[in-house]
């Protein structure tokens, strides 16, 4: 299979995660959301916000440490994956994670949030989705 036809695949991947992902190229520009995270932002924009600066969600402070990971993501290859935040009240972790060519050019970075509980529902239960 040619790697370009992959890219409906990976798509789904994104879409179907129950934690809100945020990609977003060089220029800090959100060019993906996927369906969680347009839900999650709904009162900043949801969808809307696609084509805007995620700079503009933060403060100064926030924005100066999302300069600071991207340039460390530029500094090497092996830099991809930071951690960012803990939120106790929602039990979580955030990132970010480098995009890259698969020459290793940096392309952009994503904004991945994962819940620490563990999954409550039945193994194989097919009534709950």
């Amino acid at each position: 299979m040619d790697n370009r036809d992959l890219a409906p695949y990976f798509k789904s991947i994104v879409d179907q995660d129950r934690c809100a992902v945020v990609i977003c190229n060089l220029a800090h520009e959100i060019i993906y959301m996927n369906p969680t995270a347009v839900e999650r932002y709904a009162k900043r924009g949801g969808a809307a916000l696609m084509g805007q600066s995620l700079l503009d969600c933060h403060n100064a402070q926030s924005v100066a440490m999302i300069e600071k990971v991207t340039a460390w993501f530029a500094q090497s290859r092996e830099h991809n994956i930071i951690h960012t935040f803990y939120n106790e009240k929602e039990n979580k972790d955030g990132y970010m994670v480098a995009l890259r060519e698969a020459d290793g050019t940096l392309i952009g970075y994503y904004e991945k949030h994962e819940y620490r509980d563990a999954e409550t529902r039945a193994l194989y239960d097919f009534q709950s989705e």
